[in-house]
């Protein structure tokens, strides 16, 4: 533990467990905590009271997320908040990480000035299945902030570049913005990305691979199969700016019609094995009919899709 801030009561409570400046809470030492697991795995933890592995532990609950090096991708330390009952909440994991993102922000600052290098041949944005995109140069790795995600997707759709009307458009649609909302946006993210960012208008400097487009290309290319290896879920399924929504539902349905089209058993299943097409009769009757006749994945196939079909409120395939 580096440093231990909080209420002087709860300070003097939480050295009684040797939670203090100094002390060993990796999870080989400490067993199971938010701190220490963070470490661990590599991403943001809530561990609730009994879940702890040390008894005097127990009576607390706590959320941590790690921190990293923006350039290099390497894990540098965890921010942790500890307390009663009441963190028990999924604000204090969107706490954690918040803060955590905001240390990276404010190391990545302080690091050297960032040159064209940063931004060169080779950049790519991942945000298949992911609620926050990955932007990956050649040097830095950057997890970026919801609406950060969707600009950032959004302009490496448009390599020509936006308009600040357009790209509010695709942002924010029919709502009343002020300018000065987006203005103040893509400020914060020039901040993090540097020279990437152009303006008049706004736009990539550099080429930036999009998971999405490459999913796309290799659709428009007859190549279904390495599609739907690139395709790691929805475009950033939590948004709702209509920019995203529209290419989220154009891929999908491409990616869909062209796995149904194959005819292929392998690709069928894997859609239909998957979380967005575990609920797809279509796929799944689909599957059916391409698995040969004595294969014995029929059975479970066909229960599988019987019950759809009466969740549905579909008559049976048999009548």
């Amino acid at each position: 533990m580096l440093w231990v801030e909080g209420h002087r009561g709860e300070l003097r409570r939480a050295e009684r467990m040797n939670f203090v400046a100094g002390a060993r809470w990796d999870e080989r030492h400490a067993g199971t905590n938010a701190p220490g697991t963070a470490l661990t795995v590599g991403h943001p933890v809530q561990i609730f009271s009994t879940e702890h592995f040390s008894r005097p532990v127990q009576p607390w609950t706590c959320a941590a997320a790690p921190v990293r090096d923006t350039y290099t991708g390497r894990l540098l330390g965890a921010v942790d908040i500890t307390g009663g009952n009441h963190l028990a909440a999924p604000h204090s994991l969107a706490l954690v990480q918040a803060t955590a993102r905001a240390a990276e922000a404010q190391l990545a600052a302080l690091e050297r000035p960032r040159t064209s290098a940063d931004t060169g041949a080779g950049a790519s944005v991942s945000a298949l299945g992911r609620d926050e995109a990955l932007l990956v140069t050649q040097r830095r790795r950057l997890r970026l902030s919801h609406r950060h995600s969707e600009i950032v997707v959004i302009l490496a759709c448009h390599p020509d570049g936006l308009t600040g009307d357009r790209l509010a458009k695709l942002l924010y649609g029919e709502r009343t913005v002020d300018p000065v909302t987006l203005r103040a946006e893509l400020s914060r993210l020039r901040r993090r990305v540097g020279p990437l960012l152009g303006s008049r208008p706004y736009r990539l400097c550099a080429p930036v691979r999009c998971d999405a487009l490459t999913a796309a290309d290799q659709l428009t290319a007859g190549c279904p199969h390495r599609a739907l290896s690139t395709y790691q879920g929805p475009l950033l399924p939590l948004s709702e700016a209509p920019g995203i929504r529209r290419l989220r539902a154009v891929l999908d349905d491409r990616l869909r019609r062209a796995v149904l089209a194959s005819r292929d058993a392998e690709l069928l299943r894997r859609w239909a094995e998957a979380p967005w097409g575990e609920s797809d009769l279509e796929v799944r009757e689909a599957l059916l009919a391409a698995l040969p006749a004595h294969s014995p994945e029929r059975a479970a196939v066909a229960r599988g899709a019987q019950r759809l079909r009466l969740a549905y409120g579909l008559p049976d395939a048999a009548t």
